[in-house]
């Protein structure tokens, strides 16, 4: 049920800078479906914080840590006010889990309706 991209013409991807990924052969393309799209890919400033980060602590946010709350109370401070509540998760996966779950706690219903 997954559809494999450019299977006539498979791209081997090697590298990416930017908004660009290169493949062994060194040919350049412009990346429109990863999720890089905010920063793009190898952006210096998400490797330093990354690496120090990981560097302190490399977990998820299962347990607490300050770095957590600082940073939802920096997210939360730039929201109306009824956007004050954060939920961290690992993939729009779990987002989507999540939202789901809330829905049904909140209405009280099983049924969704999905659009394709």
């Amino acid at each position: 049920s997954c559809k494999v991209f450019f299977a006539k013409d498979p791209l081997k991807i090697v590298r990416a800078q930017g908004q660009y990924m290169f493949d062994e052969k060194g040919e350049k393309y412009l990346d429109c479906i990863n999720n890089v799209a905010h920063v793009g890919h190898s952006h210096p400033y998400v490797i330093k914080a990354a690496t120090n980060q990981m560097e302190l602590l490399n977990t998820n946010s299962r347990f607490l840590h300050d770095n957590l709350v600082q940073y939802a109370q920096r997210l939360t401070a730039t929201l109306p006010e009824k956007l004050s509540v954060c939920y961290f998760v690992n993939s729009g996966s779990e987002a989507n889990d999540l939202a789901l779950r809330l829905a049904r706690q909140y209405r009280g219903h099983q049924d969704v309706i999905t659009l394709e």
